[in-house]
């Protein structure tokens, strides 16, 4: 069948199954966008190219989809930067397809010209800069495969624009054929072996677990191994979800800002076992430090990261969906039921009850932390919670509960202020039927708020909880503890923005909450109010996130700051 390399694009983008698209149009991408008017693919235009960028983000973590964006050449394309920095950080399958100057023109400083392939390059899975529109079906194949096979992340494929308009005949590949990329599904039953052996001699065994463990789609069989040999799991920023934060053996978050149970079983356990986990330096602090009394193993499907900052004694490559079952197989036959003490639980269990996460409450100043227990309570916590990055995040981490995998949508690795709305969007539009919370703060929802027209366009019932205390939160504590409380550029001046004329001036609701006898009312209605509502809650401005360290400290520094 013949036609033009931009109807070739949106042909392939349908062969995937791609049901929608965020993006921006420009000069160099008008083709496309030409082709995309006659087609059924529903494109969704975001207010800037970094919320599409974001947006696409929030729909593959919330879907378990490919999310494709699309962007024109130049400061479109560099607009992109930020959301596929983010997205190859926490590993979210993405699609990019960017405009290009005209072949014949590249390389000369032509108007609108940047070398996205080159810029990309550190910061994507792979990219393509297309020099044949005959190639365009085959590319596109090409880049949804690695997109979301083996370590998912982002994929850039950059399109000149007199590609878009050569007419070539269109058929596409049913397989993808890529040398040196072959993604292992399933790993050595050796490894696996080893690994179960070491949890059946283990008298401490611990589970930490990561985004990988959601994003593999294997929760469940991870929440079998829990349950069926009894090991208590603590939990990455991002592998909040992956079983419920309430299950009696999910101990919290660990790291810089981890919970006291958490931290002291790193310390103590003797048997460490990492599953689709990065060991951030968030998470581990001093590394010397960092489970001294363990053997470590890891179970990964990317064997880069193993051994890239912990000490790795043993190893299992593949696919969570793959190496989770076989470890239970494998347990199943060496594992005596009984062998095991009840000490070690017992133990975890005691940490836990003796030192909850917990702030001092007020009947004068809106805690935050309140703030997100009431969105837990009214919700009963169904819902998909986005947040920004800053304090307000790890309080989402800490004091809301998540019982479903995809429910977290946050900035993990990059930490990114500015990605909570326009990923809130994302998701909304992934999952429609869900209630979709964003919980952020008055510094981040500045940096991307020209997408609340999107969300008022789409009438998207995403309720968003803004902690207005008038500081870069975050940044204040750090100075606080850390910089002899020399608060340089952290408040900002003549008491902030109005959110809720924000809110209105873009034809959404707003609502304000100064009291804490506010806060629930003020929630209630929002949940019973159609489109989205905007939630300016005037919060304490001098409220730390604890426990914390320091960056690179030991972990144990926690546990001798509560003692």
């Amino acid at each position: 069948m013949k036609m033009t390399g931009a109807q070739a694009v949106v042909a392939s983008l349908q062969e995937e199954g791609v049901d929608l698209i965020f993006g921006y149009p420009g000069g160099q991408v008008i083709p496309l966008y030409d082709a995309l008017y006659d087609s059924s693919l529903r494109h969704i235009l975001t207010r800037h190219e970094q919320g599409a960028a974001h947006a696409a983000d929030g729909y593959a973590r919330a879907t378990g989809k490919v999310g494709v964006c699309i962007a024109t050449s130049g400061p479109g394309a560099t607009n992109l930067i930020t959301g596929i920095a983010n997205a190859y950080m926490d590993s979210v399958p993405m699609v990019c397809i960017t405009g290009q100057v005209p072949l014949s023109v590249i390389g000369k400083d032509s108007f609108q010209e940047a070398d996205i392939t080159g810029i990309t390059a550190p910061i994507t899975k792979h990219n393509y800069l297309v020099k044949k529109a005959s190639d365009l079906p085959r590319i596109i194949k090409e880049a949804f495969h690695i997109a979301r096979t083996g370590r998912p992340g982002p994929v850039v494929v950059d399109v000149p624009k007199d590609i878009f308009t050569t007419t070539i005949d269109f058929e596409y590949p049913k397989e993808v054929r890529l040398r040196g990329y072959a993604p292992v599904f399933e790993g050595k039953s050796s490894e696996v072996d080893a690994v179960a052996q070491a949890i059946a001699e283990a008298n401490k065994p611990l589970f930490f677990i990561g985004g990988g463990v959601g994003a593999a789609g294997a929760s469940q069989d991870f929440l079998r191994l829990v349950e069926k040999y009894q090991i208590p799991v603590i939990s990455s920023l991002m592998g909040l979800g992956a079983i419920a934060t309430t299950h009696p053996m999910h101990l919290g978050m660990v790291g810089m800002h981890g919970t006291v149970a958490a931290n002291k079983a790193v310390m103590e356990c003797d048997l460490l076992v990492g599953i689709g986990v990065r060991f951030d330096d968030r998470v581990t602090g001093l590394i010397a430090r960092f489970a001294p009394k363990a053997k470590v193993a890891h179970l990964d499907i990317d064997p880069a990261e193993v051994n890239k900052n912990v000490f790795t004694h043993l190893r299992v490559i593949g696919d969570l969906q793959w190496s989770l079952p076989a470890l239970e197989a494998s347990l199943r036959k060496i594992f005596v039921e009984g062998q095991r003490s009840g000490g070690w639980i017992q133990e975890v269990t005691r940490w836990k009850e003796e030192s909850p996460v917990a702030y001092q409450k007020s009947d004068d100043i809106i805690k935050p932390q309140f703030v997100i227990e009431e969105l837990a309570r009214l919700t009963g916590g169904k819902a998909v919670v986005a947040t920004d990055v800053g304090q307000h995040q790890m309080w989402t981490a800490q004091f809301f509960p998540f019982h479903q995998p995809r429910t977290l949508i946050t900035s993990g690795g990059l930490g990114t202020m500015g990605y909570g709305l326009p990923a809130a969007i994302g998701a909304q539009l992934g999952q429609p039927d869900e209630l979709v919370l964003l919980v952020t703060g008055d510094g981040s929802i500045l940096m991307n708020c020209q997408e609340i027209a999107t969300a008022v366009e789409h009438r998207l019932p995403i309720k968003v909880a803004i902690m207005n205390n008038n500081v870069l939160g975050m940044v204040r504590q750090w100075q606080k503890m850390f910089f002899n409380q020399r608060y340089s550029h952290t408040r900002f001046a003549n008491g902030g923005t109005d959110y809720v004329k924000l809110a209105e001036a873009f034809g959404a609701t707003g609502l304000r909450a100064e009291t804490p006898a506010d806060v629930p009312a003020i929630i209630a209605k929002a949940l019973e109010t159609e489109g989205p509502v905007f939630m300016d809650f005037r919060v304490s401005d001098d409220e730390n996130v604890l426990p914390m360290v320091p960056a690179g400290a030991p972990l144990d520094q926690i546990i001798e700051e509560v003692d």
